[in-house]
This record gives structure tokens, sequence and C-alpha cells, in this order.
């Protein structure tokens, strides 16, 4: 694709991995997470990664030191999406 931005008109935020150290999330929602980003990319309208933002945090508690990752990608489309719209990726 082109780096033409001009037929954009809708950008999302789609983010995989943990960001809340308060709320560490299961394989389940970390999976969920994956197969939203696999949806927006391929489902209709198309969406297209503008650009990414890659977060990570380390946290210390005691002796034990945890360190989140995260990656927020910036989705584009055409026009908006219907599960923008209050529909949903499954919706047939």
């Amino acid at each position: 694709m082109s780096g033409d931005l001009s037929e954009i008109r809708y950008v999302e935020r789609i983010t995989l991995g943990n960001s809340d150290p308060n709320r560490l999330l299961s394989e389940k929602e970390l999976e969920m997470q994956n197969e939203s980003l696999n949806a927006a990319l391929n489902g209709i309208p198309r969406g297209r990664i503008l650009a990414t933002e890659r977060n990570f945090a380390c946290l210390s508690a005691g002796e034990h030191q945890l360190i989140l990752q995260w990656v927020t990608y910036h989705v584009g489309y055409t026009r908006r999406p219907l599960h923008a719209q209050g529909g949903s990726y499954g919706a047939a």
C-alpha cells in the first residue's frame, strides 16, 4: 500500500499485551486481543496499520521485578467499520 493517508477517515487504537499492572490479562484475553487486531486488518472495510507504539513498565515489589510490555496499533480505515458503530467482528 502507498503512504497516502488522504483516504483514511477513521482511526482505531488496538492494544496488545498487559498495560495495567493492577489487572493482568489471562491467556484467553491476550488471544482475544490478537483476534481483534486480525479482524481489524482482514475485515470489511480492511484496516491498515498506520503506526505502532511500543511501551513497557518496570515494577518492583519487594525483591521481585515485573516488566509489562504492550504494543498499541493505530489502525486506519477508509470508512467507519461496523464494530465501531455498535456491531461486532463476529456478527454475521
